[in-house]
């Protein structure tokens, strides 16, 4: 009995040993502002002592977009936009709750109306009562739910690979890559919460695009880093997890803002008949599929993005100029 309780014993220790000398640990918080912060950071105050890490950059005098990041990524995702578009639109991007340097929600809330609350805290932080409102993938889908719940605040809805409508008759659900998989299994949530290897980041991003040459040591870096920023993990369950509120979807023709509905071909974590959805569903929607490309567009094909953003707010004010001397449309 003794040496069977001292083998069980020296398991129980031997396991603990492994957990701390495996274990990922966070990131440093201040560490992690000072290099993905910029020269000078920027937090707009929420309700219940939240704190929305955004950025304010292009024109300030021209129209303001706000754009929203999918699930894992962060506002860096909008980078080549604001480099493409800057010189002729306010690009004002945001770290989502529960990702980048935000951090998690401080009420654990990930739902639609947990979001819009650090959607508002930016919007009034940058002084703006409407704007135009893009988001891509989870971003997408808490764009078009803002759109239902704030139609007098939206000028404008840019929806790319945007997650939220039901599949389609006869579709199976699509695979998830493989760190979705991990964190929505219950069973394996624990370990994501406490082991977040460099390369299972990297298969998960090489999962989620087409254009593989985007995934960067740098990208895949700062995927790594910002997952594992305080709270972030235990909060990317608790997002992926939630209720999207599919039956919202059969109110999508109550948007009567101008719609742009852009997706990649490629996608195989939304696929793009839902882009149909949309378009069959929005009263004033035109859809852009562009072949080669997956569920990040703005990354993987920025020109062509930024080229049909602006060739379609264009067409909302045809008296504008073409200062940025973008193609006609083929």
């Amino acid at each position: 009995m003794r040496i069977a309780l001292a083998v069980f014993a020296f398991l129980i220790a031997a396991l603990a040993a492994a957990f701390f000398v495996l274990r990922t640990p966070d990131t440093n918080r201040t560490a992690m502002i000072a290099k993905y912060g910029g020269s000078s950071p920027m937090f707009a105050e929420g309700p219940s002592g939240m704190k929305v890490h955004w950025r304010d950059e292009g024109c300030k005098s021209c129209p303001a977009i706000i754009f929203l990041h999918g699930t894992s990524a962060s506002l860096h995702a909008w980078t080549p936009l604001v480099e493409r578009l800057g010189v002729e639109y306010r690009i004002i991007s945001y770290d989502q709750p529960g990702h980048g340097l935000t951090g998690p929600h401080p009420l654990g809330d990930y739902s639609a109306s947990g979001m819009f609350q650090a959607l508002n805290a930016v919007a009034a932080a940058a002084g703006l009562e409407h704007f135009i409102l893009g988001g891509n993938s989870m971003g997408g889908w808490i764009a078009w739910r803002y759109a239902l719940a704030y139609p007098e605040r939206v000028d404008a809805l840019i929806l790319i690979d945007a997650g939220g409508t039901p599949l389609r008759e006869g579709e199976a659900p699509p695979p998830l890559n493989l760190g979705f998989r991990l964190a929505r299994n219950p069973l394996a949530r624990p370990i994501v919460e406490n082991f977040a290897p460099r390369s299972l980041v990297e298969q998960s991003l090489f999962d989620s695009v087409a254009v593989d040459s985007i995934v960067t040591p740098e990208l895949v870096d700062r995927y790594w880093e910002l997952l594992r920023f305080p709270g972030n993990r235990r909060a990317a369950a608790q997002t992926l997890t939630v209720d999207r509120e599919m039956a919202y979807a059969d109110r999508l023709r109550e948007i009567a803002a101008p719609t742009l509905v852009i997706w990649g071909a490629e996608d195989r974590l939304v696929y793009p008949s839902a882009a149909l959805t949309f378009d069959e569903r929005i009263p004033n929607a035109e859809v852009l599929v562009l072949a080669g490309v997956g569920h990040v567009p703005m990354e993987e094909a920025p020109d062509e993005t930024a080229n049909a953003i602006r060739r379609f707010l264009d067409s909302l004010n045809p008296d504008a100029g073409d200062s940025l001397n973008l193609e006609v449309a083929q």
